[in-house]
């Protein structure tokens, strides 16, 4: 640049010599060689002013290289941009899109969660009414099942619909008192064997006062003991002559110290005397927690006939009086009368009368009743 302003200056005096000539006195002629030094003068100051282009023009050339090249690693990244804007611009659609379906699935959801309540609540409902009608149905069978008896002839209770070894042909039962003296009970309809509200339950066991000692041995558990005006065991023999007529209901009531009453029933299989008289108990209905093993066949122990399980401990002896044991320090309906007034310790109280869940506390017993009745309807219209 700097060369090409000293080029200009150079000429500029020349040409101002050539016009200021043209209005004055034209001067006195120069010799060749002095115009020959201004036509070189000037040469030079053009060439100079051509080299100053020339590198003017190489100096702008690479700067418009830069420029080109800056350009092009513009219009890369430009174009990058905009591949990178088309691809966030797409996803972004298919967040969309994505955002739609998840707003209705939420919605769908939403509603078959609000249908499923519904449901549970409708299914609440149908619960609460089938437990009721359970209940009414509860009620019912057991009404039929004390009903049943009643429609029936004197002459098939007492017969039992075929003849037993257990029982006379006059229909009626030696039955062996405290004094070794012989009873004779007919099984009709004022028996007091059958002392339930409807007179169709036969009682088995009874325990009142504790006027009885139920620590009898396997002989006297077998013809059973007492005295039917009171306390008294019915006796295995004749409780298996009875149920191995047809299928029974076990029922058993109980009532502690302080008036509470409860009861409970059980289908009930009584073994023969081959299996020492094994019982088979499944609970149907009650109002106390169960307390006896189900769906367990268990043998009767006394304390000279032993068939409990637990080799260390007579259950009988331990417990005292006769039972179906399982294992010493359950439930047992034969045991010592302890009345509440007792300080026995807690190995004297197992041995009382006592019913014990099998989570939980015993409860010792003021009075226990045990009664069976046939459970088929084929009589009952």
């Amino acid at each position: 640049m700097k060369i090409v302003l000293v080029s200009l200056l150079l000429i500029s005096p020349v040409i101002s010599v050539r016009t200021d000539g043209d209005d004055s006195i034209p001067p006195e002629p120069k010799s060749r060689f002095a115009m020959l030094d201004d036509v070189q003068l000037l040469a030079n100051g053009l060439l100079h002013l051509g080299h100053g282009l020339k590198d003017f023009a190489i100096k702008t050339k690479g700067q418009m290289d830069d420029i080109f090249q800056k350009l092009n690693i513009f219009d890369r990244s430009f174009y990058e941009i905009s591949q990178q804007t088309n691809e966030i611009k797409e996803e972004e659609e298919q967040l969309k899109k994505i955002t739609s379906k998840l707003q209705a699935n939420n919605e769908e959801i939403r509603n078959a969660s609000l249908e499923l309540n519904s449901k549970i609540e409708v299914l609440s409902q149908e619960k609460i009414q089938l437990q009721d009608q359970v209940g009414r149905l509860e009620e019912k069978l057991i009404k039929l099942f004390q009903m049943q008896l009643e429609v029936q002839q004197p002459e098939e209770l007492v017969s039992l619909k075929r003849s037993s070894p257990g029982f006379q042909d006059d229909k009626q039962i030696l039955f062996p008192s405290k004094e070794d003296e012989t009873r004779n009970i007919k099984l009709n309809r004022t028996s007091k064997l059958q002392d339930h509200t409807d007179s169709s339950w036969t009682v088995i066991q009874n325990r009142s006062d504790g006027s009885l000692d139920f620590n009898q041995t396997w002989e006297n558990y077998l013809n059973g003991f007492g005295n039917l005006g009171g306390e008294f065991w019915l006796g295995l023999h004749k409780i298996y002559s009875i149920v191995d007529q047809a299928d029974y209901l076990l029922r058993i009531e109980l009532e502690d110290w302080k008036a509470n009453k409860r009861y409970i029933e059980y289908t009930i299989t009584i073994g023969g005397p081959e299996t020492d008289y094994t019982i088979l108990l499944f609970r149907i209905t009650g109002n106390i927690p169960n307390a006896l093993p189900e769906q367990k066949e268990i043998k009767f122990s006394t304390k000279d006939h032993r068939n409990n399980t637990e080799r260390k401990l007579s259950c009988p002896e331990s417990d005292s009086g006769g039972w179906w044991y399982s294992a010493c320090g359950e439930t047992n309906l034969n045991g010592k009368y302890i009345r509440t007034s007792s300080k026995g310790k807690l190995q004297k109280r197992r041995k009382g009368l006592y019913w014990k869940p099998q989570n939980g506390r015993p409860y010792l017993l003021k009075s226990t009743k045990l009664m069976i009745h046939p459970t088929d309807f084929e009589n009952f219209e």
